[in-house]
């Protein structure tokens, strides 16, 4: 499956990298593996051999943080946060097959500016510094089968199944500011290891709608390390990033989601961190709009989510946009 046709297909496929993750604001340490715009439509697949580049905006507000019952903290009167944070990527996907697919080394460098208020005795403050990194090994693999667009100008659809798997770190090398933490709830960086297997499927079916419905999930799994500045252990994450989307020529939309909870309680010095171990439940949902340019080897993508349950988490708006090419 090494012919030209399946080559271009598999060049759109490169519109995966772009997505979007929300800005949680919980408990110290609790973020999410992948890029800052996550992932949701063609999560599971990568494009063919080469190097890819390109890079992902997010502006996200959150003007209310939920306790563990989805209610209001009591005392924070003047909860204001907002991020505004962009980050170039790569993507290197060597010519070579691995148990009959293909691996991808992913790597994502956020930075921006975060400002934030909690209480009126408080100002808001900002920041402007690099966020911690992230790098993905991922490896996919596809039993589904081309077909034609009705739209001469887009490319093949890739009907079927594909799955994949990865494992993901995110490493502390960005600015942590404990101090801005504490008192406002904004630091870029974490001052933490969070390393995260991930499994993700993606399902094309014949045309119903249009020319071809995709369902598509990956899922993580977030184990953090101890904040050494701190002693703060968060507990580990489940990462489920969801779409069902529309393949329309050139174009694919449709509903995305993330859903994150911690299967345990938060410990700081080895105790339970009250009240209730501040363990994190979270779902935004949204839409997602995807375009491709196959006579540049390229997608561009926008994305928007709403907080819709938060406990011991911030209640967000999320926009991205995103932009990735096949550079040689």
């Amino acid at each position: 499956m090494r012919d030209g046709g399946w080559f271009s297909a598999r060049l759109a496929m490169l519109a995966g990298l772009l997505g979007a993750v929300p800005g949680c604001w919980a408990a110290e340490g609790t973020t999410a593996a992948g890029p800052i715009a996550g992932t949701d439509i063609r999560s599971a697949v990568l494009p063919p051999p080469g190097v890819y580049g390109g890079a992902i905006a997010l502006n996200s507000h959150a003007p209310e943080i939920a306790d563990g019952k989805g209610n209001p903290v009591p005392g924070l009167d003047a909860v204001d946060l907002t991020a505004r944070v962009a980050a170039p990527f790569f993507l290197y996907v060597p010519d070579v097959q691995v148990f009959g697919g293909s691996v991808g080394v992913f790597g994502l460098f956020p930075g921006g500016q975060e400002c934030g208020r909690l209480v009126s005795a408080i100002p808001s403050r900002c920041t402007l510094a690099m966020g911690d990194p992230y790098f993905e090994l991922a490896w996919s693999r596809s039993f589904g089968h081309l077909r034609p667009s009705r739209d001469p100008g887009a490319l093949p659809i890739l009907e079927g199944f594909v799955i994949g798997a990865g494992i993901g770190v995110v490493t502390p090398f960005g600015k942590f500011e404990p101090q801005l933490r504490a008192t406002n709830g904004i630091s870029l960086g974490n001052n933490i290891y969070d390393v995260a297997p991930s499994v993700a499927v993606t399902y094309t079916t014949t045309p119903l709608i249009a020319e071809g419905t995709e369902f598509g999930a990956k899922f993580y799994w977030n184990s953090y390390g101890i904040n050494p500045a701190t002693q703060y252990q968060a507990s580990p994450l489940i990462d489920l990033d969801f779409a069902v989307s529309e393949r329309i020529g050139r174009f694919q939309a449709g509903l995305t989601g993330v859903y994150l909870a911690q299967t345990g309680e938060d410990r700081q010095f080895g105790v339970v961190v009250p009240p209730d171990g501040r363990r994190l439940e979270y779902l935004a949902l949204g839409g997602v709009l995807n375009y491709d340019l196959p006579e540049y080897a390229a997608a561009i993508r926008v994305k928007a989510l709403q907080t819709v349950l938060g406990r011991n988490a911030g209640i967000s708006q999320v926009i991205a946009i995103g932009f990735a090419k096949k550079l040689f």
